[in-house]
């Protein structure tokens, strides 16, 4: 049985997160943020597992696994379609590279592994990269949500357990003698799901087995490079925030780098990755340098004080649904919108900035 409706859950998102933007939120506080490195690791490690209070079977006639990504997954609250991780193109006609497939077209029966058009649950922590392996017959690390992804069928059979490699552009694909890069809107989703397994899981989701390359930045090599700089260079996406706040819901624990992807730079050193809570970094951009005009709009809102020339940022609207999604534009029309209050989230490196607006 669902916990309450996921619009519901999305608008306390969007219209309460502007709190952690600006305080720590209160599930972190037993951490001492005073602390880097593995003394910041270990308490982390401890709050996640603590906190993780439900154990969620991966298929079962109860809630399971596929009743929460069915949920977590969704485009947005209302849509019929899940976003697929992987995913880079809906209009060339091949499945395999879909970002969107309809929330009921799973591949949730006997023999359906890798079928066109079906979407099944992608371990992003690869199942067989773990020691030892994730299983998924019985509720264990193996069905934690916060390492599962809706993925086109095929998409997850290309990825296999290919170790993860870094590369740029927005097509998934497997590269250089089967190692697989997840395209560059999905890179700083892996990256923080691999941080999270293996802070949950340390000793049998460790990072180090999960991608290819050097482990320079973090003083015990425990980290590979490539993970970090994907936290940095992809900032966390209105969906990696909803899905949190789901899994919170279901499972009592949280991913941290998601909350606040600094935190892995406190951790493991590398990219100064964005300081969401705008507390813990030395040098911050802060949300009072930006504003938003008019806050009562006819035809266009204006955002003043950006300084970086790279930013994304979404308009929300009550009921959850993402209505504009666009990118480095300081001057965004309205007009075509209803009348009625709305949220926008703009998202920078270091920063998320939030504020409510009305369309008058």
């Amino acid at each position: 049985m669902l916990k309450f409706p996921f619009s519901t859950l999305f608008l306390i998102c969007v219209f309460c997160s502007g709190l952690a933007t600006a305080q720590i939120p209160p599930y972190y506080s037993s951490i001492d943020f005073s602390q880097s490195g593995d003394n910041l690791k270990v308490q982390l490690s401890q709050l996640i597992s603590d906190t993780h209070i439900t154990l969620i079977p991966y298929t079962s006639s109860n809630t399971d696994t596929w009743d929460v990504l069915s949920i977590s997954d969704l485009e947005f609250s209302t849509s019929d379609n899940v976003l697929l991780v992987y995913g880079y193109d809906n209009n060339d006609s091949m499945f395999i590279s879909d970002r969107l497939r309809g929330v009921f077209e799973k591949c949730n029966f006997s023999g359906c592994t890798g079928t066109a058009g079906l979407w099944n649950r992608e371990h992003v922590f690869a199942k067989s990269l773990a020691n030892p392996w994730l299983v998924t017959d019985y509720p264990s690390p193996g069905t934690d949500v916060h390492n599962l992804r809706a993925a086109d069928s095929q998409k997850n059979t290309q990825r296999s357990n290919h170790l993860f490699i870094d590369d740029s552009g927005v097509e998934s694909k497997v590269i250089n003698d089967g190692y697989f890069y997840p395209g560059d809107e999905w890179k700083g989703d892996v990256a923080r799901i691999i941080m999270y397994m293996y802070l949950r899981y340390p000793s049998q989701c460790e990072a180090m087995n999960s991608a290819t390359g050097s482990a320079d930045y973090s003083p015990n090599g425990d980290m590979p490079d490539v993970f970090l700089e994907w936290n940095e260079e992809d900032p966390v996406s209105a969906l990696e925030l909803t899905r949190n706040d789901v899994f919170f819901s279901y499972q009592g624990n949280r991913n941290p780098f998601i909350d606040n992807p600094y935190l892995a730079t406190l951790i493991w050193n590398g990219p100064a990755a964005h300081d969401i809570w705008a507390t813990l970094s030395v040098s911050n951009h802060t949300e009072n340098s930006i504003t938003l005009s008019p806050s009562l709009a006819d035809n266009v809102i204006n955002l003043d004080g950006i300084i970086e020339n790279k930013f994304k940022l979404f308009i929300i609207n009550q009921l959850g649904q993402i209505v504009i999604e666009i990118e480095n534009k300081r001057n965004i029309d309205v007009s075509h919108l209803p009348v009625g209050v709305y949220v926008l989230k703009l998202f920078q490196s270091n920063m998320i900035f939030e504020s409510k607006f009305i369309v008058k």
